[in-house]
């Protein structure tokens, strides 16, 4: 593998977040059009490319006002939003000062401003950073991870999400996830309206119907586009990150030790988002070998094995 050095991967973090930004209400307006232009026809019932471009153009200042609305609530609210999905509460310093002890060193070793420290009321062990900007960034540790692994393991995975932050791996994570999720969120509307309206009480009405599967149809193709936003996510962040904590700490052995103990205990059962599950140090899904999409899913985790972890630092 290439060596990529750190400023090199902050800048390819930096790059694809622009993109990604730029994408959003691009992928956004596409959809819009192209429902409007597969339903639109004129008086005469035939297809209407003109009056689908017009009625277009009139929508466009709406659409934008709402994709803008949207930019707003994620950047000022992602954080409460990801608290919520994952259940996490700050950590106050009496509460631990040994997690804060382990992470003020850490920060103070690398000259970076500290983090705040959420816990995850759970027994699996695992843990993740999150944040947009230096104020918002946050380190979140399990219950269980914080109970179970001794100084040096845990100062490992503390060193591992400060690696994140400091990459800015964070800041791609977090409009990957606003973005993908609410595209996931429209398809999943689309689809109930189209079961449980287009289908139901208005299975008479031929239009309504038709609209429906023009809808659920570019639903779909436009969460699929949004799904390459995921894709954008190297799993060679994960080995950045592996490779910067073993710098840091001096330790590579410690956060080996604490990915075989993570592995195989790390689903945190309340966390239900795919893409919130991604943003922790270890998401290998549930039950990969039970079926096809189990496999699957495998095979697209953004994360790579955790043993071609544990080997990776093992030679060190």
């Amino acid at each position: 593998m290439a060596f990529v050095g750190i400023q090199t991967q902050i800048k390819r973090n930096n790059r694809k977040s622009v993109l990604l930004l730029i994408a959003f209400p691009l992928l956004v307006l596409a959809a819009v059009f192209a429902v409007v232009y597969f339903t639109t026809y004129d008086q005469y019932g035939n297809p209407s490319p003109k009056l689908a471009t017009e009625m277009f153009i009139q929508a466009v200042p709406f659409v934008t006002t709402i994709v803008l609305v949207w930019f707003l609530i994620a950047y000022f609210a992602h954080g409460k939003m990801i608290a919520m999905a994952t259940g996490a509460k700050p950590l106050e310093r009496k509460e631990n000062m040994q997690v804060y002890n382990l992470v003020e060193n850490l920060c103070m070793s690398v000259g970076m401003k500290m983090p705040g420290i959420n816990i995850i009321e759970s027994d699996a062990l695992n843990a993740f950073a999150s944040g947009l900007k230096e104020k918002d960034f946050t380190v979140t540790l399990t219950r269980g991870i914080i109970e179970k692994l001794d100084d040096n393991e845990l100062e490992g995975v503390i060193a591992h999400e400060l690696m994140h932050i400091r990459n800015r791996d964070v800041r791609l994570l977090v409009v990957t996830i606003v973005f993908v999720g609410i595209f996931s969120l429209v398809v999943q509307i689309a689809f109930r309206s189209f079961l449980y309206g287009g289908m139901g009480g208005r299975r008479n009405n031929k239009d309504s119907g038709k609209l429906m599967i023009v809808i659920l149809a570019v639903s779909l193709v436009a969460y699929l586009i949004s799904m390459l936003f995921k894709f954008s996510l190297s799993r060679k962040r994960e080995y950045m990150a592996d490779s910067g904590a073993a710098e840091m700490t001096r330790k590579p052995w410690a956060l080996a030790s604490a990915l075989r103990k993570i592995s195989g205990n790390h689903h945190v059962d309340k966390v239900k988002s795919e893409e919130v599950q991604q943003m922790f140090i270890e998401n290998t899904p549930q039950d990969t070998s039970a079926n096809l999409f189990g496999g699957l899913k495998g095979l697209f985790s953004t994360h790579p094995p955790i043993a071609k972890r544990i080997q990776f630092l093992e030679q060190f």
